[in-house]
């Protein structure tokens, strides 16, 4: 439990003052947030830290919001070669006593299908589905734009994002 507390304390410490946080039950999502995309960009990364304070683990199963026709969880790879892929997640297990962060270059969530520019300051609702904890409603921040990201160099020839559901989210 101290290593848990101490993680919790080394995460507070690190965040950024203007960091926002959720607490449903044993899960605590730390600054779920965007980084500002292109006003014409079709797509976008969100980023967020997930502790699990529980004895036992979790799973995030699902992503719903307005600002996309599809979100998922993706987790970005690059190989011994350089080459960047992502791939869809079905399930992300968050474990007990344990925190999970989609970050650049790792797991985090992917928005296809925006539906309309996100501009920097903006709070754009969302709603997390977990295996044991249901639905928790956070917000996405939009912060400043990222530079060179990693959607930038990314090998999107195996996800086909032109034929995206558009259906109501269900």
């Amino acid at each position: 439990m101290n290593r848990l507390l101490a993680l919790a304390a080394a995460l507070a410490f690190a965040a950024p003052l203007w960091a926002h946080e959720i607490i449903a039950g044993d899960l605590q999502i730390i600054h779920p947030h965007i980084p500002q995309p292109a006003a014409t960009a079709k797509t976008a990364g969100g980023y967020m830290a997930i502790v699990n304070a529980g004895a036992e683990p979790d799973r995030l199963i699902g992503i719903e919001t307005g600002i996309a026709a599809k979100s998922e969880v993706h987790e970005s790879k690059v190989d011994a070669n350089g080459m960047g892929t992502m791939t869809h997640v079905e399930a992300l297990e968050i474990p007990a006593g344990g925190t999970v962060s989609l970050d650049r270059g790792g797991y985090h969530v992917m928005f296809m299908g925006l539906t309309g520019p996100l501009t920097e300051g903006e709070m754009h609702k969302a709603v997390l589905i977990f295996e044991k904890a249901g639905r928790v409603e956070i917000e996405f921040e939009i912060d400043a734009p990222m530079g060179m990201g990693e959607m930038d160099h990314m090998d999107h020839s195996t996800m086909d994002h032109s034929k995206m559901d558009h259906g109501s989210g269900d």
